[in-house]
This record gives structure tokens, C-alpha cells and sequence, in this order.
């Protein structure tokens, strides 16, 4: 028997929608690439949203065609995300920081036949567009006089001529909630990028989960700022549980430095936000530096790499609660966050500190565990460690145009990770499978390494990587970028570690560099970190 409920599909298009009725008169702030604050509200963007609706039905655009974005955080890209898929298209956010063969790479795989960009992207586009053999039309996100008279560029149109003249009412096609509505690529930093592509399902059942209170706790009350990219793994999915919400809205667009970020969220009195250990580091600097502290800012999800515990206490230390995430492109993106529960409240205050430096606990809609070399689960005790499986309803299942599937037996999707799960179900990300360091037969967390040198008040970034031993196998050393102006030796920085790890743990050497080089999503490339040292030897070899 089947239940006598109303059966209504999950699309995009509604929430965009529901903002609308429901907030409509609630601000959507955007810092423009044009160096201006623009301000409208959730009822405008609705308005918008259906012009460009229009417009690309009027382009001859495929009923799944792929639309290609490079823009950063900013009301032109939160029309795109909603005018673009809720007319069954699909958005294909594209990474900017990517090299330009990758991203034409990228475009090409992909199929897009439009691509819109800001203004500030204008030179990566010249350089890539002739390379690009199925986009169609390119649009620039800019005003219809800000036009270059000559960019180059075929067929290049202003994105608001595009929709100054279309009508503001559009009825949303009733879609499968099963269909395509985002596209993003891997970071790819080993082979070519793989799509991720995200269906009107998948996206709403993780706003749902977002928006819980042991999530990022969203509400009409929070005035949000993303600062994580929306040019990847729909900056975390905050467009769709900021329109769930109903929430006030506020994009740095590409002004992303500790003065610029803390001037905005002043100045909107934001409440929460969500980006990279990189970002918050840059933020946390010029807030320490110049003794500053936050009057609304009280949360921030932090994800993308593991946070470091001695950022957390920065946070903390300035009233802001730091909210540890975990997740991949592959997962939409979110997986676990760390939040206590009630038999965790009366415990001390160090081991609370404990279990919030975790990525934290797997949110409904996910399942995960740990497995051994030879795919046997592993047991949940907080000790044991093992490659970290996932699976959910917005876990990918293959990647776009590749025919094997990305799961095992049972709908399993590996993740690369290295981990631990304790029995209250917190996870803890110990390594990425490539980067572990094996010596004398004991694994070595690199995680821990860095997290350590990064609690250091001279240390700006920490690397760890093996280097091989012909005894041990490997042995572990800190690759070192300092803050600036600040002094510290290698001697200084081994003995900040005893009694903070087993003494076979503590790095053999310490290498200072002027910069760790990061990927495109803000992520330490240890590659590139490996390439940097050369011909590096051990100290005793």
C-alpha cells in the first residue's frame, strides 16, 4: 500500500522560488569585480533568475546543455546557478585557478555550448576560447557598455543586454527530480580532472542536511557569508541552503584578503561563513595583527583540508566557534561535521577541544566506515585506522562520461582518505592514503605533523612529507613557510614538538620555504612540495 501523500519533484527552481514568496525583502549583498557593493534581495534575484531563463531558451541552447561559468561569489553567478538549471540545463562551474589548458580541457570534456565569465576572467578567456570547439556563445557578466569594443572573442554578449528585456515571469519546467543540474571537475592534480554531476535530488536532500543544527545550523536569523568558492562544489551548497533559509546574503566576490573579509563582515554584520584553513589563516592574521575582534561573526564551517586545532583556538579566543567539516567534490560536498553531542557536553574542556578538532560525525544521508587492504570493515574504536568509505544520497555514483562505475560492492565509494571512527561515530582524517608515511613499519600521520608546526605562532603553513631512508623506509620532515617578519629555527621547532608526539614521530628535519605551494581549491600541493626540495637528503644520511 502506498501512502496518500502529495508527490512533489525536488527541483532548484522551487527554492529560488520559496525565497522569494517567503524573503522576499531579505538583502543579497555582493562586493562586485567592479570594486562596488551591489544590493538587492532574494524577490530580485527570483526576477533575474527567470529573465535568464528566457534568454537561454531564446539562445537555442540544448535542453541539457551544459553552461559553462567562470565567475566568482556574486548575485550575476547566484542567478546562473538558478536560471540555468531550473530550466533542465546544467551548470558547470569552472575553476578559474586551473591552468588554461585544463580548463579548456575541462570545457571541452564537459560540452559546454555557453560560457559566462566575469570581467576579471577576460584574459584567461582570450587565451582559452579558440581552443573551446563546442561553446557557442560567451557572455560577460557585466553591464552592456562595459563591454570591450575589441575582446576577440566571438559572439561575446553582455550578460545583462542578454536579459534587460525578457520577461520577468517564467513558468519552471516540472523536471524529473533525478535530472543533471551541476557539473564541477576534480581539482585534478594528478591526470585529467573527473565531473561530479549533481542531480535537483542530490542538491536539495544535502541543503536539507546542511541547514541542520548539528550541520551548519542555517536560519532566517543568520546573515551568511560564503567565502568558499562557488566555482567549486557549489561553494559547498550554501546557494541552495541560503535560499532553504531564506537567509541574509553576503559575496566577497574576488576580494578575498584578511582586510577586505574583515571590513565586510563588519560592515554586514555576518554571522557565519564557510571556507579553507588558507583563507581563515589570511583572516586571522590581520585580525590578530592589528588587535581587532568580531561583533557578529559567532560560527565558521571550515573544510577543504584538515583545520589545524591551533585555529580553532584562535577563533575561539575571538568568540567564534569553529564548526569542522569534512567532504569531497565527489560527495556534493559534505560528509561529516564536528558537533558535540549531549553525553559530550559535561566532559572537560580539553576533551571537548578533542572530539571538535575531528572532522566530525557523518550527517543523514551518508553512511561511513573504514576498511582494511583487503576491503574487511574495520572496527569503530577510535584507533584503528583504515581507508574511509562513503556512500549517500548525494555520493557520486561514476563520473561524467566514464562508463566504470566510482563505487565497489554494496554502493561504497573510496574516498582516498585515511581514517578512524570512534563508537560515538566521530571520524578523524589521519592522512590521505598517498601521503601516509610509513617507517620501521609504523604509519605516521602527517596531519598531526603539520598541525603541530601550525600551532607554532611563527608558523604561517606546515607541509609534512616522507623522505626515504634506508633503514626506517621513510622518515618524516615540516616544510616550513613563516609568518611574516617572524624568526624561527629548525632547533626551535623540533623541541616544540616533544612531549606533543612520540619522539619516532617528530620530524627528522625542518625546511624552510617561502611559500607552500597550493592547488587550485586552496589545498597543499605536496607534489609540488616534493619537486621543490630536489636533490634533499636527510640530515644523517
Amino acid at each position: 500500500m502506498l501512502g496518500l501523500m502529495q508527490n512533489q519533484p525536488l527541483l532548484q527552481s522551487s527554492l529560488i522560488e520559496f525565497a522569494a514568496a517567503n524573503h522576499g525583502d531579505t538583502e543579497i549583498v555582493s562586493r562586485r569585480v567592479e570594486g562596488d557593493i551591489h544590493r538587492y534581495t532574494w524577490a530580485d534575484a527570483a526576477r533575474r533568475a527567470r529573465q535568464l531563463a528566457h534568454a537561454l531558451d531564446g539562445m537555442g541552447l540544448a535542453a541539457d546543455a551544459r553552461v559553462g561559468t567562470l565567475a566568482w561569489n556574486g548575485y550575476r553567478h547566484l542567478e546562473l546557478y538558478y536560471g540555468v538549471s531550473g530550466t533542465g540545463r546544467i551548470i558547470h562551474t569552472i575553476n578559474p585557478r586551473l591552468h588554461p589548458e585544463q580548463m579548456a580541457w575541462i570545457v571541452n570534456h564537459a560540452e559546454d555550448e555557453a560560457l559566462c565569465f566575469d570581467m576579471s576572467f577576460l584574459p584567461l578567456v582570450q587565451q582559452i576560447h579558440s581552443h573551446c570547439t563546442t561553446v557557442k556563445r560567451w557572455v560577460a557578466l557585466c553591464d552592456a557598455d562595459k563591454l570591450p569594443a575589441d575582446s576577440g572573442i566571438p559572439n561575446l554578449t553582455s550578460y545583462e543586454a542578454l536579459i534587460a528585456n525578457q520577461n520577468t515571469a517564467y513558468d519552471w519546467p516540472q523536471l524529473d527530480e533525478n535530472t543533471a543540474s551541476g557539473l564541477c571537475y576534480t581539482s585534478g592534480t594528478t591526470g585529467n580532472p573527473k565531473g561530479a554531476l549533481y542531480s535537483h535530488r542530490s542538491n536539495i536532500l544535502h541543503a536539507y542536511a546542511a541547514v541542520m543544527p548539528d550541520a551548519m545550523a542555517l536560519s532566517s536569523r543568520d546573515a551568511v557569508m560564503p567565502v568558499v568558492p562557488m566555482f567549486h562544489v557549489n561553494a559547498w551548497g550554501t546557494p541552495f541552503s541560503m535560499a532553504m533559509t531564506g537567509c541574509k546574503v553576503v559575496f566577497p566576490g574576488p576580494q578575498l584578503d584578511g582586510k577586505s573579509l574583515y571590513e565586510l563582515i563588519e560592515a554586514e554584520q555576518v554571522t557565519f561563513s564557510a571556507g579553507v584553513p588558507t583563507i581563515w589563516q589570511m583572516l586571522l592574521m590581520h585580525v590578530q595583527s592589528k588587535g581587532l575582534r568580531f561583533s557578529s561573526l559567532n560560527r565558521t564551517v571550515i573544510g577543504g583540508s584538515a583545520c589545524p586545532p591551533a585555529m580553532i583556538d584562535a577563533f575561539a579566543d575571538l568568540g567564534v566557534r569553529v564548526i569542522h567539516a569534512w567532504g569531497m567534490t565527489e560527495l556534493s560536498p559534505l560528509g561529516a561535521l564536528s558537533t558535540l553531542k549531549l553525553k559530550n557536553e559535561s566532559l572537560p574542556a580539553d576533551e571537548k577541544r578533542r572530539l571538535l578538532a575531528k572532522q566530525g560525525r557523518p550527517i543523514f544521508g551518508v553512511d561511513l566506515k573504514i576498511i582494511d587492504e583487503n576491503g574487511e570493515d574495520l572496527p569503530h574504536d577510535g584507533t584503528t585506522y583504515g581507508n574511509l568509505m562513503a556512500r549517500g544520497n548525494w555520493v557520486i555514483e561514476r563520473y561524467f562520461r566514464f562508463d566504470k562505475s566510482a563505487v565497489i560492492d554494496g554502493g561504497w565509494f573510496h574516498t582516498g582518505d585515511v581514517a578512524t571512527i570512534d563508537p560515538d561515530a566521530f571520524m578523524q582524517i589521519t592522512d590521505r592514503s598517498k601521503d601516509v608515511i610509513k617507517s620501521g613499519g609504523e604509519w605516521i600521520s602527517s596531519i598531526d605533523v603539520e598541525n603541530i608546526a601550525m600551532g607554532h605562532p611563527a608558523v604561517a603553513m606546515a607541509a609534512c612529507i616522507g623522505m626515504p631512508h634506508p633503514k626506517w623506509d621513510e622518515r618524516p620532515i615540516a616544510v616550513v613557510a613563516l609568518k611574516p617578519d617572524a624568526q624561527l629555527t629548525r632547533e626551535e621547532l623540533l623541541a616544540f614538538y616533544e612531549g606533543k608526539l612520540a619522539k619516532w614521530q617528530i620530524p627528522d628535519d625542518v625546511v624552510f620555504v617561502d611559500a607552500i605551494p597550493l592547488g587550485a581549491t586552496g589545498k597543499m600541493l605536496k607534489i609540488k612540495v616534493r619537486q621543490m626540495l630536489g636533490d634533499y637528503k636527510l640530515p644523517d644520511l
